[in-house]
């Protein structure tokens, strides 16, 4: 996608951003929702192997270094590759700590290919709703330490339960699960929650 037109579609999403938490899924909510689940992240992308980051598959090549090798940036890249949408990947960045070269990248580089920042968790969540493809990333303060990335699943939860437990996710992890609120996705990050680390970015999503 050019800039131009990246940004063309940032400034038209930004315009459309709710006032209001609560949002119905519409039809292209339901897409996403299907497409998401169509990745059977809870048993792919699973901790403690190497995997491919597009499948989700473990790859055969033995763990060299140390740490709970989970996948939740290479889910997410997986996911955006499927639905036609560019987020920072390999081979243009390994696997090991791309959470929080994601982060990074969606910050800066991010918005040349149409990802614009979505300031609070409930336009985040209405903006999936709509079948907008939205990440919620935390980049780890302490850099030689993983960050975490998921995607912002279309739900049709409360007002209430938004503003307690945060937008509900789809996310590989510790915990992989096709949905699941984002104060569990990310309690293996306390201090994302504790400090509000989290982000959250939006890409359009072809009908």
């Amino acid at each position: 996608m050019s800039a131009p037109r990246a940004l063309v579609l940032a400034l038209a999403l930004a315009a459309a951003w709710p006032a209001c938490a609560a949002e119905p899924v519409t039809s292209q909510g339901r897409r996403l929702a299907a497409a998401l689940d169509s990745l059977d992240v809870e048993s792919r992308w699973l901790p403690g192997a190497r995997v491919d980051w597009e499948s989700g598959l473990p790859n055969g090549r033995p763990i060299t270094r140390p740490g709970r090798h989970t996948h939740c940036s290479a889910f997410v890249a997986a996911a955006a590759l499927r639905l036609g949408v560019y987020i920072l990947r390999p081979p243009e960045h390994g696997q090991t700590l791309l959470a929080n070269a994601q982060a990074d990248w969606l910050a800066g580089e991010g918005a040349t290919q149409g990802w614009t920042p979505v300031p609070t968790a409930a336009q985040a969540q209405a903006l999936a709703n709509r079948g907008t493809l939205v990440v919620a990333s935390y980049k780890n303060r302490r850099p030689e330490r993983a960050g975490h990335i998921a995607i912002v699943r279309p739900s049709d939860k409360s007002d209430a339960a938004l503003a307690e437990e945060g937008p509900q996710v789809a996310q590989a992890g510790t915990v992989n699960a096709a949905s699941v609120s984002l104060r569990v996705g990310f309690s293996r990050s306390p201090s994302a929650l504790r400090h509000d680390l989290i982000r959250y970015f939006a890409h359009p999503v072809a009908p």
